[in-house]
């Protein structure tokens, strides 16, 4: 399931050091119920180097009902790097981390991270200089991962999208206009299936406040 947020214009943020909230209350209230959901949570190296998120499960509530259905309170961590640059401070590896996060990074990099990290995150090194995101699903799926809920940001958006990977993109629009041409768009050039004459099943819209939620199913033609 790929989950994100954009502009009007297409845009996951702007340039200035805050971050920019493209959603509402609610529409996060939303993410946080599928966070919940979920069995693991990935982001981008950038994602955790530009908005330093914890990747946890804000309500205590749900996480009480994932404790209770025999689940850690917080989904598995999981990110991927090019370079294996990665801050062994950012809060990723210090806030729900019940389950030690797992990194996955071409072997230059991932020499990198393990030495940056040591024992917060279990370092996984993939064959070759690319990142295969089919093989990381697979590595998911034998370490239990059954449903993965992917955040961003754009080039590992690109990558499971062009990759065919991704099941459900639940695609969050704010009623902004970005308009910055150096801001991160929702997804990265790149060869997608079909390309752009080719249509995703629609399965649903759903007004979120001032916020509209679209639901494709990427694999299915309309």
């Amino acid at each position: 399931m790929l989950s994100a947020a954009a502009s009007v214009d297409g845009f996951l943020d702007d340039t200035s050091p805050v971050r920019l909230l493209l959603s509402n209350d609610a529409d996060f209230d939303r993410v946080d119920q599928l966070r919940a959901e979920a069995d693991a949570i990935m982001v981008g190296a950038e994602t955790i180097r530009t908005d330093n998120p914890r990747l946890t499960v804000k309500s205590a509530q749900r996480q009480a009902e994932r404790v209770a259905a025999g689940q850690p309170p917080n989904p598995l961590k999981v990110t991927v790097t090019r370079s294996g640059d990665l801050d062994p401070e950012a809060k990723v590896w210090h806030h729900g981390v019940e389950q030690t996060p797992v990194v996955y990074a071409p072997e230059a990099g991932a020499v990198l991270a393990g030495a940056r990290l040591g024992g917060l995150a279990d370092v996984v090194a993939l064959p070759g200089s690319r990142i295969e995101f089919s093989a990381i699903l697979d590595d998911l799926g034998a370490r239990g991962v059954k449903r993965l809920m992917v955040e961003g940001g754009s080039q590992v958006i690109a990558g499971f999208l062009a990759g065919g990977l991704v099941d459900d993109l639940l695609l969050a629009i704010g009623p902004t206009l970005v308009g910055d041409a150096g801001a991160p768009r929702f997804a990265r050039p790149a060869r997608y299936p079909g390309g752009p004459t080719r249509r995703m099943r629609l399965v649903d819209v759903t007004a979120i406040g001032d916020v509209a939620l679209l639901h494709y199913r990427p694999k299915e033609d309309s």
